[in-house]
């Protein structure tokens, strides 16, 4: 089992997200970017699955903080997000990013995203 932590701001997006994978890994969450990064630093989680658009620090800005630092600079994030028009993918995944998975979610194409990071990081 993979310890993921999943950073999101939407209380039901968390708890979707959480009974989706709690099965095949131990979850940690974080409800902000801030605490997300805080998180990550303290507990240094195999992947993360992030969203976009949260308060005091989106995801973007939080990713950034987490390439930064040298302990999380190498986890896998998945950008999780509602962010879905044309361009989007590609400035997620330029800004740090290792994937991209739109909401409303896909649960096989999620799985298969974390399944496909963590067998690369190890």
């Amino acid at each position: 089992m993979a310890r993921l932590l999943i950073v999101e701001d939407n209380p039901l997006n968390l708890e979707l997200f959480t009974q989706m994978l709690e099965d095949d890994h131990t979850i940690e969450s974080a409800t902000d970017g801030a605490a997300g990064v805080a998180a990550a630093i303290a507990s240094v989680p195999e992947l993360i699955l992030m969203d976009i658009s949260m308060p005091r620090l989106d995801g973007f800005q939080a990713v950034a903080l987490l390439r930064a630092e040298k302990k999380t600079q190498a986890i896998p994030v998945i950008a999780v997000t509602a962010h879905a028009i044309r361009g989007d993918r590609e400035r997620i995944l330029a800004s740090g990013f290792d994937a991209y998975v739109s909401k409303p979610i896909d649960e096989d194409l999620l799985k298969e995203a974390i399944d496909r990071l963590l067998k690369a990081r190890r």
